[in-house]
């Protein structure tokens, strides 16, 4: 382990045993720097690494303070390890996605109130309305947010909208060559809310995992036209 590391893994420690919470301010780099027996330098550049990640905030003039440490800060590294990756490597996204997000609409039956299902009709409505295909992909990822925040696990929330923003450029292109693929997004929409409306967690989770599996084949079947292509 390098001192970063070590430096990294200390501040980590005094975080998970309740020493530093959230919002609280960090001693004094030269004292904290005492306190964990490491230098200024390997303590700074711990400190630098921790605010990449969102577990620390540095505030020029202010010190060093904890985050929040509320889930959707933290997995935001998560977005952008998935933004980076290629259309035969975000298959794999879609796997993660097609095992989660179902399960998460199958608890959302369980628990959603009757204000989170007139807030999905009324996003429903402005889906139907909308004029342009980068609109409709919006409100097509507000649509899975809300549904996945009505499963009430934040952390579950958290990862499936890291996961879920990534694919929007495969939506969009979806809608662009697929005949008719906005329409069936609609209407697959349109099936998981009566499932919800039902509260019937079997079709709800029926319902997402026929709508996710739609988006994979068409990216699933995209990169396997482009390998040929490639190939010839």
């Amino acid at each position: 382990m390098s001192v970063t590391d070590e430096a990294i893994a200390r501040i980590r420690e005094m975080i998970a045993e309740g020493r530093l919470k959230p919002g609280d301010r960090l001693p004094k780099e030269a004292d904290l720097a005492a306190l964990l027996g490491l230098s200024r330098n390997s303590l700074r550049e711990a400190v630098r690494a921790l605010s990449l990640i969102h577990v620390l905030d540095v505030r020029q003039g202010d010190g060093t303070y904890v985050t929040s440490l509320e889930p959707e800060r933290l997995l935001e590294a998560v977005g952008f390890m998935v933004e980076l990756r290629h259309n035969s490597s975000l298959l794999e996204v879609f796997e993660v996605r097609r095992m989660l997000e179902p399960a998460a609409t199958a608890r959302a039956a369980e628990l959603v109130t009757p204000e989170q299902l007139a807030e999905l009709e009324r996003e429903m409505e402005r889906a139907e309305a909308a004029e342009s295909l980068e609109e409709l992909v919006e409100h097509d990822l507000q649509f899975h947010r809300m549904i996945v925040a009505a499963a009430g696990n934040q952390v579950l929330a958290a990862l499936l909208v890291q996961l879920n923003s990534p694919t929007v450029r495969a939506r969009v292109w979806r809608g662009l060559t697929q005949d008719g693929a906005q329409a069936r997004t609609l209407a697959e929409h349109r099936s998981i809310v009566a499932a919800l409306s039902a509260g019937r967690p079997d079709l709800a989770h029926a319902c997402a995992l026929v709508h996710i599996a739609g988006v994979e084949e068409w990216l699933r079947a995209s990169v396997a036209s482009v390998a040929s292509t490639e190939s010839d």
